[in-house]
């Protein structure tokens, strides 16, 4: 009886032993929507920038069908380390967002190509047509091989009006948290852990004034994917289209 107790105990622990074994050899992935520490795994579906994005050819674009704005001058991801988006609350936004990264981060009107210096990195921009409503941040940063998480990703369009527009509302929609500035001003933040949404958010009134308005946003995530969307509604919740998108 001893003998066959003693056999069982040492199968048992044979077992236990190649299990660990599979284990060591084939860790289970991360858990959740977290991403490993360091960012150095592979993007399971290869993206394209062409799938997402076209460059731009004419001076300028009119809104889509919808309203929404799809041209932008849009800044490789910024490094921000965040393992989770419930940070995302109003005063973490106004503390990270407003922080200066690069210079002449509120005012420039940045040319395709150049680029800026953040930390010891060099950011490019790029002039980009979106193909969707949307904007992908996400399969922006990785057609172009940066970071997909733990980012802020900088957008900058030029909203051309022939006239005056007033009583407008800037419309908007973010994943995850967002910053929204024209003509300098804040005028919408999208704070906390959000899918994007269109309509998501809106601003107050607002005048589009005759000529160049200028557009930025902030876009900050941590886990999962990035993107927006954006366009302005009049007071009957309508889109508003009669102005043309430049980036001078």
């Amino acid at each position: 009886m001893n003998i066959i107790h003693g056999n069982k105990g040492l199968l048992a622990c044979l077992a236990m032993a190649l299990s660990f074994s599979s284990l060591a050899q084939n860790p289970s992935p991360p858990q959740g929507n977290f991403p490993p520490p360091r960012q150095n795994y592979e993007i399971q579906t290869p993206t394209y920038l062409s799938d997402y994005f076209e460059e731009s050819t004419a001076p300028s674009k009119a809104p889509n069908e919808e309203g929404f704005i799809q041209r932008w001058m849009l800044l490789e991801p910024i490094s921000k380390p965040n393992r989770s988006n419930v940070v995302f609350t109003d005063s973490y936004l106004n503390h990270v967002l407003d922080s200066i990264y690069f210079k002449d981060q509120f005012t420039v009107l940045p040319k395709d190509g150049a680029k800026v210096k953040v930390g010891k990195q060099k950011l490019q921009w790029h002039a980009l047509d979106s193909k969707l409503y949307n904007v992908k941040l996400y399969r922006l940063a990785a057609a172009l091989k940066k970071p997909v998480y733990g980012v802020i990703f900088w957008a900058v369009t030029v909203i051309d009006c022939p006239e005056d527009i007033e009583n407008v509302r800037l419309s908007a929609g973010s994943n995850s948290a967002s910053k929204w500035w024209l003509n300098g001003e804040e005028v919408l933040m999208l704070s906390g852990d959000r899918r994007m949404v269109a309509d998501d958010g809106v601003s107050p009134r607002l005048t589009l004034k005759k000529g160049k308005n200028v557009l930025r946003t902030a876009v900050i995530n941590g886990p999962g994917m990035s993107d927006f969307c954006v366009r302005f509604i009049d007071e009957q919740g309508n889109p508003v289209k009669n102005y043309s998108i430049t980036y001078q």
